[in-house]
């Protein structure tokens, strides 16, 4: 069964969690700045497949077919992103996502 932009935003959360507890400066972790990650996707404003992330008031925009960022930025939570990215089943598991938007929108 295909995974939800809200479950796929669970997996993203607890990755970068995940990484930083596992970094030096695990002193200044703060994971609940994170309980308000969201993924988000608006076909309608462009074509190209992408997956907006939003943490806080950051948000940045993500080619899903390529891994990479189109446009804003999370600052250092960015690297976190790219190396969610990297994981096996994280792109197919977007496309997924964007193919079943498009379905609903009559735009596949």
């Amino acid at each position: 069964m295909a995974k939800s932009l809200n479950e796929l935003a669970g997996e993203l959360k607890s990755v970068i969690i995940e990484q930083q507890s596992d970094a030096h400066n695990k002193a200044n972790l703060r994971p609940e700045r994170y309980n308000n990650l969201k993924l988000s996707m608006d076909i309608a404003k462009d074509s190209t497949p992408h997956v907006v992330v939003t943490v806080g008031m950051s948000e940045a925009k993500y080619n899903i077919k390529m891994g990479e960022k189109m446009e804003g930025g999370l600052g250092p939570d960015d690297k976190y992103v790219q190396r969610w990215f990297n994981n096996t089943n994280t792109i197919p598991a977007l496309m997924e996502c964007w193919n079943t938007i498009a379905r609903e929108r009559g735009r596949a």
